[in-house]
């Protein structure tokens, strides 16, 4: 990927270094467009009518009002500050100038598909953190976990040596495979803006252990087809070298539930699936990165 040289996100806490508090990170109570044709971001059009019907088919799929999606309705969070200091940037060191990179990308990315659906895209903090940190309404961070959104405070936390067990254990390697991660959570952040996350954890309680499953997988795959839309986008802003969008989807090849329930435990169990298949993540991506449209992304009807 094309990235040095490139505007850095400011959006950065970087607590590397700092104190963390101990135990195992919780996720919470919940789990976790069109681009416009061409080189041009301004024309608005299509993107609009996508982003309104995938809003309109979630909240059907969720047994929710559609207004109230498309409205921006969405349950409210609290916030916590953390315990642990940190520092407003990235540090000086490659790995976390290139999640600075990335993640101004998407900034650029979906800031101007939300102005073109006349909506607001509210920038997320991702957090670099080392060992452990605390992560607000999320509980204690650990990097055993790996990156992950947090609703509840809106940020994105990455242990950053999870890249290099992405590429080490997973044979997952690469710039852009790193970049997907991210992208992929970014795409998180875009659900809890556009309400689908809040609506899925307030249907939570109400639904079964395999339900909640169920839905959480149509919920992670359609993450990693935002992840393809930006993907389509770094390809409009000539960002992609040979053999990017490979490691992409080598990536989610092998972070799919089955790869990784037969590597660790020698059998696949469908029913504990959480976030697709090897061959859903990758179709997914591909999807939201062949057509560039949100509208594509629709994860919620029909069969996945």
């Amino acid at each position: 990927m094309k990235w040095q040289d490139r505007r850095r996100s400011g959006n950065i806490e970087d607590r590397r270094g700092q104190a963390g508090g101990g135990g195992f990170m919780r996720r919470g109570n919940g789990p976790r467009l069109r681009i416009p044709s061409g080189r041009s971001m301004g024309t608005g059009g299509a993107g609009g009518l996508g982003l309104i019907v995938v809003v309109i088919v979630v909240a059907l799929a969720l047994g929710v009002d559609p207004m109230q999606l498309l409205s921006g309705g969405t349950t409210p969070q609290t916030q916590t500050d953390s315990s642990t200091s940190s520092r407003t940037g990235a540090g000086n060191d490659e790995a976390s100038q290139f999640v600075a990179v990335v993640l101004a990308e998407t900034e650029d990315l979906w800031t101007e598909v939300f102005r073109q659906n006349n909506l607001t895209y509210e920038l997320p903090n991702v957090v670099l953190y080392s060992g452990r940190t605390d992560a607000a309404g999320c509980g204690l961070a650990n990097a055993s976990t790996g990156p992950f959104y947090c609703p509840a405070d809106q940020k994105i936390y990455i242990d950053l040596s999870f890249y290099d067990v992405l590429r080490t254990q997973f044979g997952a390697s690469g710039d852009f495979a790193e970049a997907y991660v991210l992208a992929h959570e970014v795409g998180h952040h875009v659900q809890q803006l556009t309400g689908v996350l809040p609506e899925f954890n307030a249907q939570r309680s109400r639904m079964s252990e395999t339900e909640v499953n169920a839905m959480s997988v149509r919920v992670e795959l359609q993450a990693d087809c935002y992840a393809g839309i930006w993907a389509n986008y770094a390809g409009q802003e000539n960002l992609l070298e040979r053999g990017d969008i490979e490691e992409a989807l080598n990536a989610a090849t092998q972070i799919g539930d089955d790869a990784i329930q037969e590597r660790t435990q020698g059998v696949a169990v469908p029913r504990t699936f959480t976030h697709g298949t090897s061959e859903q993540r990758k179709r997914w991506f591909e999807v939201g990165y062949e057509s560039g449209d949100v509208g594509a992304c629709d994860t919620f009807s029909g069969a996945i």
